[in-house]
């Protein structure tokens, strides 16, 4: 993407781009409707017992939380049977990850293999997990999605971005259907880079064309009107289409940007980093997911979702619409 790109534009044959299915794996939290209140709750996701299964062996810990939201999310879409076989257009489905850390983990573990015992001591089972791409092959692999495949590994904005990537295949009608995933594990390398405990994170939201969505009866959670990447904040905010005349009823970003707050007049704001811990490249995806549970609770106003800031190089904002 260019210093500064917007997605308010694309092929007209399509029309809107749709949230339609939503799926977390993530501690702390239930439903994607908990986004919303206190954080953590009862009854959330459990890793010890979701993360276990013959399907889950011989995968890292960040490929395993993604399928797993990946599961819920085409469930929730309406995409999957009883057996949970994929009964989309498997050749016209794109999987998009975002992750910054995700398989880290693998790649220091393979990295002090060869260090010790040189490259015959590599596993062949091991060895796949250390392609920066996994954690999309491996969501490809179990549901056979044969569209466009990639991984965003951005930074603080990879999460919106991921989710303006998967709308730009749709609308440049690359993939009639993508399954976005953000996702970043807790193991001890994370939290040694981060500085701190690291989250176990993984949301996946469906997005499809809103025309496509109506005439197999999904029911649509909310519409990607706007996005932009740029330098600053004020910046991505204009080219997302962000003006004084938009209604903001809730905005998901930095509560300590201080500055930001001058920006945009928000009935309501949330930090969801302030609740649940570094989310990396998991928070743009779970804002999305976050923005649903806005429109799906009778609120009124659009959702903003932005990361980045002033404390980092860059800033990306995605307006979503009821």
């Amino acid at each position: 993407m260019s210093a500064t790109s917007a997605g308010r534009t694309g092929n007209p044959n399509v029309g809107e781009v749709v949230v339609t299915g939503i799926g977390l794996a993530l501690p702390g939290v239930a439903t994607y409707g908990d986004l919303l209140g206190q954080l953590p709750v009862v009854g959330g996701f459990d890793p010890a017992t979701g993360l276990s299964g013959r399907e889950l062996r011989h995968k890292d810990r960040a490929s395993r939380l993604a399928l797993r939201a990946a599961e819920f999310a085409l469930h929730d879409a309406g995409l999957t049977d009883a057996d949970e076989t994929f009964t989309g257009a498997a050749d016209a489905t794109a999987v998009v990850v975002s992750t910054n850390l995700g398989n880290a983990d693998s790649v220091c573990e393979a990295t002090d293999t060869i260090a010790r015992e040189g490259v015959r001591g590599l596993s062949p089972l091991g060895l796949p997990q250390t392609s920066s791409n996994v954690i999309a092959g491996w969501v490809a692999i179990r549901y056979g999605l044969r569209g466009p495949n990639l991984t965003v590994c951005n930074g603080v904005t990879s999460g919106l971005d991921a989710v303006a990537w998967a709308r730009n295949l749709i609308l440049a009608g690359r993939a009639e259907t993508a399954v976005v995933v953000g996702v970043e594990p807790a193991n001890a390398v994370t939290t040694k880079l981060l500085g701190e405990q690291s989250t176990d994170a993984a949301v996946a939201v469906v997005l499809e064309p809103a025309d496509a969505a109506a005439s197999r009866g999904a029911r649509p959670r909310a519409k990607i009107t706007g996005y932009a990447r740029a330098r600053d904040l004020a910046a991505a905010l204009t080219c997302a289409g962000v003006a004084e005349e938009v209604s903001v009823g809730l905005w998901l970003g930095d509560e300590a940007d201080a500055g930001a707050s001058q920006l945009v007049a928000a009935t309501r704001r949330i930090d969801l980093e302030v609740q649940l811990g570094p989310l990396s490249g998991a928070l743009g995806v779970l804002q999305c997911a976050a923005a649903a549970a806005h429109f799906e609770g009778g609120a009124t106003g659009n959702v903003l979702a932005t990361a980045g800031g002033p404390r980092h190089d860059a800033a990306a904002a995605v307006l979503l619409t009821p």
